[in-house]
């Protein structure tokens, strides 16, 4: 006999249907939020993690630089020195005029045997003396060697030795906005050492110097906004390594944060003579010329881009019985394009006293060669 089965209804069906999507959603949901936020909190622990890791490198690096510049300045102000025109410079730095009635200035020590940079105005001229005291407190009689008055520079031997010295720069590779530190004695002897920071605010600078009635120009000089007072004449302008690359030297006092350096490339050939063979025989061309971004102050209708101004010839040098001229545009020498008076006079610093140099210069839109045999400058 047949027997008949009961058929699930449709409905029966659909609803089981139904529930078992729901419950693979609402499965599916909360797996998938769970991951979410798995991945949202690692993620977010991640970047705490690298932003902790981020800020606590950039701290060890700012630290690690600070102590590093700390330790050059420990360095270099080893080889900073003092110098006086009187050996007795006083107690006390408040008496009137004490930079220049004491003739207290900045020196640097350049070599090992005692060699020390330091400016004209501060050391004298040639043969003069002075008194160098040591970062030890040790005051030596100091004899200066060379000096050159139109680059305020000066050179004083004094008879020691085993000496720490500075590192000197390229001052040809300096860059406006680097870091500089100037290193001097700015009132006198209660402030010795003192440092200062800034940037390099300027390259090239020509400024204008009137002392006395006479006017005098200071080319290719190094602007700075660290603070230069009078006694840090002569001593150095560093970068952040330590390095020498100028010679503080003078300060406008009608403005503001504008100190000026000498470059110490112009110098290097010099120091480097006295320092392996204990003199320098400087030759002597026997003219002094201007750069040309001076010539407007002199003479405004005289025009030329390349080149340095011969303004005037020495009676007593080797120009004086060449065919060279003042108002000759000097272009090259030996074929070396000159057109700045510090790159003339480092070329110069190169040659030996009897060498012959050969100019090309300009005259009357003319070019002409001239060759002259180099004398001594006494």
């Amino acid at each position: 006999m047949y027997e008949y089965k009961k058929r699930p209804s449709k409905l029966k069906k659909f609803l089981i249907y139904f529930i078992l999507i729901i419950i693979i959603s609402a499965l599916s949901i909360f797996i998938y939020d769970m991951y979410v936020n798995i991945d949202v909190y690692s993620a977010e622990q991640n970047n705490e993690n690298d932003n902790a890791v981020r800020l606590s490198n950039i701290e060890q690096l700012n630290n690690k630089e600070e102590q590093d510049i700390t330790k050059t300045l420990e360095n270099t102000i080893k080889c900073v020195v003092g110098i006086s025109k009187i050996k007795n410079t006083g107690s006390s730095i408040f008496l009137n005029n004490s930079t220049s009635e004491l003739g207290l200035g900045t020196g640097m020590i350049v070599s090992e045997n005692g060699y020390i940079l330091t400016n004209w105005h501060v050391a004298g001229d040639k043969y003069s003396n002075c008194y160098v005291t040591l970062e030890n407190g040790n005051i030596y009689n100091g004899n200066v060697v060379w000096a050159d008055s139109d680059l305020d520079l000066a050179i004083i031997k004094i008879s020691v030795s085993n000496l720490n010295h500075i590192t000197l720069g390229d001052s040809d590779n300096i860059k406006i906005g680097e870091q500089a530190y100037a290193i001097g004695n700015p009132i006198g002897v209660e402030f010795q050492r003192t440092v200062t920071s800034g940037i390099i605010s300027g390259i090239d600078r020509t400024i204008r110097i009137e002392e006395d009635g006479n006017v005098a120009y200071m080319e290719d000089l190094i602007q700075t906004d660290a603070t230069i007072n009078p006694g840090n004449s002569g001593g150095p302008l560093i970068n952040s390594k330590g390095e020498v690359i100028g010679i503080n030297s003078v300060k406008i006092t009608e403005a503001e944060g504008i100190g000026f350096a000498v470059p110490i490339n112009i110098i290097k050939p010099v120091i480097e003579s006295f320092s392996v063979n204990g003199n320098f025989e400087e030759a002597y061309l026997g003219i002094f010329a201007y750069d040309r971004n001076i010539i407007p102050y002199l003479d405004s209708s005289i025009e030329f881009n390349t080149g340095v101004y011969v303004a005037q010839i020495s009676t007593d040098g080797p120009s004086k019985s060449s065919t060279l001229k003042v108002g000759d545009i000097i272009t090259k020498i030996d074929d070396i394009s000159i057109n700045k008076m510090s790159e003339l006079r480092n070329y110069i610093y190169t040659k030996k006293v009897g060498d012959e140099v050969e100019l090309t210069i300009l005259r009357n839109k003319r070019e002409i060669i001239i060759n002259i045999k180099l004398g001594r400058k006494n």
